[in-house]
Order: structure tokens, then sequence, then C-alpha cells
């Protein structure tokens, strides 16, 4: 009796291992990393009760911006919450407890850091600016379906994660065809959706 019931339970966590995607760590759990600032990227710097400080202000190619007292300040390569410490800092020496708020007005810099692609076999390949709540198959849709020759059901997703680039297996044609949608995915900013074609 106990032989069998082992046996049971061992068939059971085999079959429960089997089923587990390969997407365990899916969507809500890897956390979006706070923006970095970057070239090109336009700001605006409010310096509270000090209107003639405030202003807005593009990153210069070098990394760095124009602030009034402060001169040049390097901003690319850190957060808006990371640079309106530096700024206060700065400014600290002119004015009595600066409260200094960086708002990014225009991620520029961003476009293609954080844009969703598509490639392989589908009408249009497409690289497109992110969308919170976009799917697998808006991708797919968006690149106009596809081809004949697809082999959409060895489609592969490219996910950057805590631990790298990451590859989760997704099926397109069971989406598409079957409405099976457990590998519909909610996209992340810089994902990569390959279709591969088939080998005949």
């Amino acid at each position: 009796m106990n032989k069998i019931l082992t046996i049971i339970l061992t068939v059971l966590w085999l079959s429960a291992c089997s089923s587990t995607p390969s997407t365990a760590i899916f969507d809500d759990e890897i956390p979006l990393s706070e923006y970095i600032i970057g070239n090109g990227d336009q700001l605006y710097i409010s310096v509270w009760q000090n209107p003639d400080l405030s202003l807005s202000v593009p990153v210069r190619p070098d990394g760095k911006i124009s602030v009034p007292l402060v001169g040049d300040a390097q901003a690319e390569g850190l957060s808006a919450q990371a640079l309106s410490e530096n700024l206060s800092a700065l400014l600290n020496k002119y004015i009595r407890v600066p409260k200094v708020t960086v708002i990014i007005t225009a991620a520029n810099s961003a476009d293609f850091l954080t844009r969703v692609r598509i490639t392989g076999a589908v009408n249009a390949p497409q690289s497109l600016p992110y969308r919170r709540n976009m799917t697998v198959l808006d991708l797919v849709l968006q690149a106009g379906g596809i081809t004949a020759f697809a082999n959409a059901d060895k489609a592969i997703l490219y996910r950057i994660t805590p631990d790298g680039t990451q590859p989760y297996d997704v099926h397109v044609d069971e989406i598409l065809s079957s409405g099976i949608l457990t590998t519909n995915y909610t996209l992340r900013p810089s994902d990569i959706l390959i279709i591969p074609e088939s080998v005949f």
C-alpha cells in the first residue's frame, strides 16, 4: 500500500513539474525598473519658492543640464529622485533648505529602449512603442498576422528579467485559432517576439 501511494505521489509531483510553464516569473513578479534619465530627455526643474530658478531644460549630448547658480550638472544615468537630491545639495550653498523637484516631461531617450518588437514569420515585422497592457495578441495583429509558413506554436518571447534575458514559449497558433489564451502574455518594455518558419 505504501509503495502504491509513493508511486502515485511521485507521478503527481512529476506531472505538476511538467505542467509548470517556463513563465513562472511573468508580469507583476518582474518589477518595472525606475526610469533613468538619458540624452535628449526634457526635464522640468522646480525649485520651491524660487520661480527664477525653475526652468525647462533638455539633457545635452554630454549628459548634463544647465541650472542657474549651479551651472552644469550631471543628469544622464540618474533617476529623477537622485537628480533632485543632487541639485538640492548643490543649491544648498545659495538657498536655505532648497526643495528641488525634477519632472521628466519628455522621455526621448527611452523610445528605442522600451520598444516591443515582433519578427520572423509575420506579414509586417514591427518595432512599436511600449503601451501598458499590450499583449502578445496585440503585437501579432499589429504585425498583420502570421504568414502561411509560420510555425506559430513554436514562437519564443524574449524578456529581460533580473536573471538576464529569458526565453518563454508562446503558442501563437493556439491564441489565434483556438482562443487558448494561456500564453497571451501581457508585454513588458523591450520584449521581443520571434515567430519561426516551419521546416519542410
